[in-house]
């Protein structure tokens, strides 16, 4: 690291409201009332700041927590527990 120089977190960018060719929209393939929309919802409103401040700066950039929690609690609410399993889901 050169001196005088601070590291910071970095997060991997995560646009999940980006507009793609086919479909236009990533929220014309989830229907209105999928539950992944209530974990969406609930889990943006939720303070994750503490959770953050354990992320040490330096290295590659990592996925945002938000994100991974999100996985994490749709997965658990599924009966989905192996990150093997959630990875071969998601």
């Amino acid at each position: 690291m050169a001196r005088g120089k601070t590291l910071s977190v970095v997060f991997k960018s995560n646009h999940q409201n980006q507009g793609m060719l086919l479909p236009p929209d990533l929220n014309d393939l989830i229907p209105a009332n999928h539950p992944v929309r209530t974990v969406n919802d609930i889990l943006d409103k939720v303070d994750i700041t503490k959770l953050i401040q354990q992320y040490k700066p330096g290295g590659t950039s990592s996925y945002h927590p938000r994100m991974l929690l999100k996985v994490l609690v749709y997965s658990y609410i599924n009966n989905i527990y192996s990150s093997r399993k959630i990875e071969e889901v998601v």
